[in-house]
């Protein structure tokens, strides 16, 4: 019998991907309350506090910060959606600029950035350089729902919901009822 490599056509070749459950949504519950009360006792409370989400994933991660703050300090915290796609150095500039100009909001004020997932940074980056056209703050906090590393600019969360050691070739994928990671490899 002759023995030799058969090597699939391009079209044989296919993506394939396993898929693991981080967090389910009472767990995403349980690691937000917990930053809520972290957010208060470092800031000892959230009179001065303004919370701003990322868009997408971190616009509902400060909207449930926001709930849960307002309920520990029983006083409503604001919070606003950020879109910094025309801060991004690594995708295209074609978004339209969305009209978020709290300056009263912003200046001299704690901002508490909100994102789903800090990976390299470049978002953060991005955020703070948006924000910086609204103001000067008094300090700006990050929170994220999930650390996968694998940074590319010195940033570091302050409040983190979990931390979760990722390859390169993995991704996360987050949504309000779970966080889920998958890994994809070409299958021959």
């Amino acid at each position: 019998m002759n023995s030799r490599t058969i090597r699939p056509s391009e079209e044989q070749v296919r993506l394939a991907s396993t898929k693991a459950l981080i967090l389910e949504r009472p767990d995403i519950r349980r690691a937000i309350k917990r930053m809520a009360h972290e957010v208060v006792e470092r800031n000892r409370g959230t009179s001065d506090l303004v919370l701003v989400g990322i868009e997408k994933g971190g616009t509902w991660i400060a909207r449930e910060l926001a709930f849960e703050l307002s309920k520990i300090e029983d006083a409503e915290t604001s919070f606003f959606p950020l879109d910094v796609g025309n801060f991004r150095d690594d995708v295209p500039r074609t978004r339209f600029e969305r009209d978020f100009r709290p300056w009263e909001m912003v200046q001299a004020r704690t901002i508490l950035l909100c994102d789903d997932v800090l990976y390299t940074g470049r978002t953060v980056r991005a955020a703070l350089d948006a924000l910086a056209q609204f103001g000067r703050p008094a300090s700006v906090q990050l929170a994220v729902l999930i650390d996968r590393g694998h940074r590319e600019f010195p940033i570091r969360a302050d409040y983190v919901g979990k931390n979760v050691p990722t390859s390169r070739e993995e991704f996360v994928t987050v949504s309000e009822d779970q966080v889920e990671i998958e890994r994809r490899e070409d299958m021959q």
